[in-house]
């Protein structure tokens, strides 16, 4: 079976790859774009790890097929930091104890940047509903709540501050 050419905007970077028909949208990303932040843990949908926006939604990248993201808006974790400025969810998971060995932290941090476009203000119960498709062995997930609480206050007051 021969490639197909494949649209994408990466990171507000326009990309066309060939990609097999049944290729991963991980495998692109990692290889063809070298988005190695884009971690690839169980090649299942099971841990997060891979996780990046698709035209606004959260997905696992390792579960969908290159050819389904044609001419889609993605955001991979080295999309978020704008002008060598880290995204304030980056920001408050250094901060604040969100990473230890630092596999998970992409997908944890992509998983917040959604959470925090659809609920400006969430609980601690929403957040953890939000990392549940994530799988930490390091943390105990303390640390990436806590930074995520930090995270939603800080750009509430940038926010606010932008509004004086």
């Amino acid at each position: 079976m021969p490639r197909t050419l494949v649209q994408l905007q990466v990171n507000g970077v326009e990309a066309t790859v060939a990609a097999w028909p049944m290729q991963r949208l991980l495998d692109v990303l990692r290889d063809n774009l070298h988005m190695t932040g884009v971690k690839e843990g169980c090649g299942e949908g099971e841990c997060g790890a891979c996780s990046v926006l698709l035209d606004g939604m959260l997905v696992n990248s390792c579960l969908v097929p290159a050819c389904q993201a044609d001419g889609a808006h993605i955001t991979t974790i080295e999309g978020l930091a704008i002008n060598g400025e880290l995204h304030p969810v980056q920001r408050a998971f250094i901060d604040h104890g969100g990473t230890q060995c630092g596999f998970c932290t992409p997908g944890m941090i992509m998983a917040v940047v959604s959470l925090l476009q659809r609920n400006a203000s969430p609980s601690d119960a929403d957040i953890r509903r939000a990392i549940a498709g994530n799988l930490c062995r390091c943390t105990g997930y303390v640390g990436v709540v806590k930074s995520a609480l930090q995270a939603h206050q800080v750009a509430g007051e940038a926010e606010r501050e932008s509004v004086r």
